[in-house]
């Protein structure tokens, strides 16, 4: 079974294409046996590697099916926290696949910089630009993105991007959703085969908000906060002189403990923030796109 997907696109352009979805019923080994087939039709892929769990599944079976015909590719820029770079390293370590690091100048482009509701078609053109002159290093002819069945509900700009630039989606088309890549990684006894989703930091700010280096530092230090208090899930949302927390549904409650409390306001407080709030709706995905 395939079906049609209209993915949006930047408005600049005219036709919405199309991406081809696989069997999202077919058993999970029949999906892994298509994506494997996929992969090997290919060829030789870069792939576009952020070191969650659904680019590190797909870097895996890659590095499996090519061997050294697969490089991952990273893009760092001041959106991606360095903890986040520091496991993409550690995960392509453990995988043994080539892993190449380099810098992307989204953060530089006015159109990003003013984060408007397609930001992502941006970050995701800088990333396609440098995967182009990594192409042309390694002698291969394709990149891949680790977009799954389950991407498809949300918000799709960065997509569209990856569509026009020619990147493909074996995961999609394999008929992978999201909780297939979580229970294939963890078959494979990935370690990340639970580790929560997260976007990038620029995700942070309410779209128009202008997007700066100094801002991002002041949501990664925030976030490194709670991640260093032990929470799980999180997303630190700027509303200028505000930070608004969002916490896993089950984490929330620990954040009024009078330790942990304090630890968050004094964080928070350091870079710069007058009020800290506890969004008592808790993490949802897309929440700035309400």
């Amino acid at each position: 079974m395939t079906v049609d997907v209209q993915v949006q696109r930047a408005p600049a352009k005219d036709a919405a294409p199309k991406l081809k979805v696989g069997d999202v019923e077919a058993p999970l080994e029949d999906k892994l046996q298509r994506l494997r087939s996929i992969l090997e039709q290919l060829g030789n892929v870069v792939v576009g590697f952020s070191g969650g769990v659904d680019s590190a599944f797909l870097l895996k079976v890659a590095y499996e099916v090519l061997g050294d015909q697969c490089v991952a590719l990273t893009a760092v820029s001041p959106s991606l926290p360095a903890r986040e770079r520091e496991e993409a390293q550690r995960v392509a370590a453990q995988i043994g696949v080539r892993h190449v690091l380099r810098e992307s100048d989204e953060i530089h482009n006015p159109k990003y910089r003013e984060n408007p509701t397609n930001r992502c078609y941006f970050c995701k053109m800088a990333l396609f630009d440098i995967a182009e002159v990594l192409k042309a290093e390694a002698g291969m002819s394709n990149v891949i993105i680790g977009t799954n069945v389950t991407d498809l509900k949300g918000h799709l700009p960065g997509l569209a991007a990856a569509r026009e630039r020619g990147a493909s989606c074996p995961l999609v088309e394999s008929g992978f959703t999201k909780n297939d890549v979580r229970e294939a990684a963890r078959q494979m006894g990935m370690e990340v085969w639970d580790k929560p989703a997260f976007a990038c930091l620029s995700s942070r700010f309410p779209y128009g908000t202008a997007i700066t280096e100094k801002k991002l530092k002041k949501i990664e230090t925030c976030e490194d906060v709670l991640r260093d208090l032990s929470f799980r899930i999180f997303r630190v949302r700027y509303h200028g002189d505000v930070v608004r927390v969002e916490l896993g549904q089950d984490e929330i409650m620990r954040a009024f403990e009078p330790e942990v409390r304090q630890a968050i306001l004094d964080g928070c407080r350091r870079v710069g923030f007058k009020y800290v709030a506890i969004d008592l709706q808790g993490y949802r995905r897309g929440s700035m796109n309400e």
